[in-house]
């Protein structure tokens, strides 16, 4: 099994940043859930006060709740999209979904996207979704299905032709009982590398999500996209609102470009695009037992530049960013991801 840990960085940016509502109209919020109700699990559950408190949130305040697959293709095709898109999802195959979620969602008119896991469904069980739920839910007409494949593998450390089986499984199963074939992906444990990414695109998929937080842009790596998990710990209604009403900071070339490292420890950093203007390339923020030795690298051709590295080898922990500042007082958010480390014996220096 393969360890991971979050880590971002973010260029620090001038408060009075003029380009939130040419941001707004090419970016989305993209949430996911796991499960509800289901206190056992509180990492990975939201309450269900929790949720009808966001339904309400999402009702009253002035979003616009679209399909997932809305929200990629107008990003895709380079459609505005409004202020204040918000996209749903949801991950694994917890009858909790079924039971409480689905209700409450199909109560308020929200559309929300699943992201299956076929044998999961096929093993069944009184904790899982079964196909007539799945069938159910998906004839509704708000409901898009989705898969993290078949059998929820580590992607990045298995063989290519197991990968792509994985894959091909998955689809299969969808198309047998829903006579669809999805093309919407989620990493399981939200773990990515560039191989694992090239075998999901060829496998037919159009995009595929990760379990970083942060918004997704017109410019975002579409095979590793952001979205804002949801839990007991992260799914009040202040944090909620906080990152419902959440814009992305224009970042491009980020490093390292694959999270699988190749080396460690790694070098971090990004250019911020040179659309926005004011930037000032004043430093990364980090958390303290993230990347250290941070430097401005000062503005190149493509935007104001920043890096960090760490000052030696990344120990496999979680590590998150603290995005301080001005950054608070523009709705930004910061570019990161899950780093995926080499297996025990692989070359990692």
């Amino acid at each position: 099994m393969r360890n991971s840990v979050f880590l971002a960085v973010a260029l620090a940016v001038l408060a009075g940043w003029a380009g939130t509502s040419a941001r707004a109209a090419d970016s989305a919020v993209v949430f996911t859930y796991n499960r509800f109700g289901d206190s056992r699990f509180p990492a990975a559950n939201t309450r269900l006060d929790q949720l009808d408190d966001q339904i309400a949130e999402l009702k009253a305040g002035g979003y616009w709740v679209l399909p997932l697959s809305q929200v990629v293709e107008a990003l895709q095709r380079g459609k505005p999209l409004p202020d204040k898109a918000v996209a749903l999802s949801i991950d694994d195959t917890w009858a909790s979904v079924w039971q409480e979620a689905w209700p409450r969602f199909k109560a308020a008119g929200l559309p929300v996207t699943l992201f299956l896991i076929t044998d999961e469904i096929d093993r069944g069980g009184p904790d899982r979704l079964n196909w007539d739920n799945v069938r159910e839910m998906a004839a509704s007409g708000l409901v898009t299905i989705a898969t993290q494949g078949a059998g929820h593998p580590h992607l990045p450390a298995l063989p290519a032709a197991l990968a792509a089986e994985d894959l091909a499984r998955a689809r299969a199963r969808i198309q047998a009982e829903l006579g669809q074939v999805p093309d919407l992906f989620a990493w399981p444990y939200g773990e990515m590398s560039r191989e694992a990414a090239e075998i999901v695109r060829q496998a037919g998929f159009k995009a595929a999500f990760g379990q970083h937080s942060g918004p997704i842009w017109s410019r975002s790596d579409w095979f590793f996209l952001p979205r804002f998990p949801l839990n007991e710990t992260y799914g009040e209604a202040e944090r909620f609102r906080l990152a419902a009403r959440s814009l992305p900071l224009p970042a491009v070339d980020v490093t390292p470009d694959d999270p699988r490292l190749g080396a460690n420890p790694p070098a971090f950093g990004f250019t911020l695009s040179p659309e926005v203007p004011g930037a000032e390339p004043a430093g990364l923020l980090h958390h303290p037992r993230g990347p250290r030795h941070h430097r401005a690298a000062g503005p190149t051709h493509r935007g104001a530049h920043g890096q960090a590295a760490a000052p030696g080898p990344l120990a496999h922990q979680l590590h998150r960013p603290h995005p301080g500042g001005p950054l608070a007082l523009v709705r930004l958010a910061v570019p990161g991801g899950v780093i995926v480390f080499p297996e025990s014996g692989e070359d990692s220096a």
